[in-house]
């Protein structure tokens, strides 16, 4: 008769060995913090991305070391260079590129797609889709798809401390089990139904991040970062309502959580884009000293945009629209924001 130890052991390999494979498909920050923590549950997860040389490093190195020095890779998680590998008997597939890439990596899924989430936040700048629109239209055959989103640093994650994001789904069965994936004792995700709600806060807390920073660069002070927060979600929440998400979803992780976070804390890219703005330099500049994708620029002009479609007033969003993709001096922006006309907080 075998030894307990030896029994336990047995079931962990057996538990292991059983696990539904998950393919993580984008090894910036974001993704390899990602495909770690879905790893730290025993399941075998593989991470790809463009970069084959970084890719390739990670397989020897099993550490990220452009993106995520300090947060070694689990045993269930392995690096990999080649595509077709990577997707290989996936029971799911997640996505995690900016969302100027996010068709091409869908286009390149095709019929492999069927089980299908991303962590790409924004709207697509050629057409003001969100994300789950753009699947709809590439992968119509895709049965079961979800959205994860959160006030979440991917520094923090991939340190294990304690984190809670939000996963939102088409079905709430996939919305579980992608919940049951990524959960562990320092990590919970909760589920939803309301995809619109959760991508919109998704794209809309990047935009004013930028704005946060360019008023704590410009030395504007706690009042007026609050301010911004607060008129912030309130633009936030006019557009996913008028878009169809339920309002309650802005007052939660993904809407409020995400943007408080995103606006005060020096991990957000987007807020040091708005700083570095306030200092003088242009996107450009901003965007080669931060030296990763900044995506509160792109769904400036997007968020933008989509609202002029619609119809809908978002003065916060215009003016950092007109800062960060017209040039105007941050300091017209705020002399505009300031001197609009007075009334009723509920508009």
């Amino acid at each position: 008769m075998a030894s307990p130890n030896r029994l336990n052991n047995l079931d962990l390999i057996m538990s292991i060995s059983t696990s539904k494979a998950i393919a993580v498909l984008g090894a910036g920050s974001w993704g390899t913090a990602l495909a770690i923590q879905l790893a730290r549950s025993g399941a075998p997860v593989k991470l790809w991305g463009r970069d084959t040389a970084l890719v390739t490093t990670m397989v020897t190195e099993r550490v990220n070391t452009r993106y995520l020095p300090d947060a070694a890779f689990p045993n269930s998680l392995s690096a990999e260079p080649d595509w077709d590998k990577a997707i290989c008997g996936t029971d799911f597939i997640l996505v995690s590129v900016p969302s100027h890439s996010f068709r091409h990596i869908l286009q390149r899924l095709g019929g492999d797609a069927k089980r299908l989430a991303w962590a790409t936040k924004g709207l697509e700048l050629s057409t003001g889709l969100l994300p789950h629109q753009v699947v709809r239209e590439v992968l119509p055959q895709c049965a079961e798809y979800a959205v994860l989103s959160g006030p979440t640093f991917a520094t923090e994650v991939g340190q294990g401390l304690p984190t809670a994001m939000s996963v939102a789904a088409n079905t709430e069965a996939f919305a579980a089990d992608l919940a049951e994936a990524l959960s562990t004792p320092p990590f919970r995700a909760y589920t939803s139904t309301d995809i619109v709600g959760v991508e919109v806060g998704g794209a809309v807390k990047n935009v004013i991040a930028i704005g946060a920073g360019l008023a704590d660069g410009l030395g504007f002070g706690a009042n007026a970062r609050i301010a911004l927060i607060n008129r912030g979600l309130r633009e936030m929440t006019r557009l996913g309502v008028a878009m169809g998400a339920n309002t309650e979803t802005f007052l939660g992780l993904a809407g409020m959580g995400d943007l408080v976070l995103t606006c005060t804390d020096n991990q957000s890219r987007n807020r040091r884009m708005g700083l570095a703005l306030a200092a003088g330099k242009t996107v450009a500049e901003a965007e080669d000293e931060i030296e990763q994708v900044v995506e509160g620029v792109s769904a400036a002009r997007a968020v933008h945009e989509h609202a002029m479609r619609l119809n809908i007033e978002l003065p916060i969003i215009e003016q950092i629209y007109r800062v960060v993709i017209e040039g105007v001096p941050a300091a017209e922006a705020v002399r505009v924001l300031l001197s609009r006309a007075t009334g009723p907080e509920s508009e």
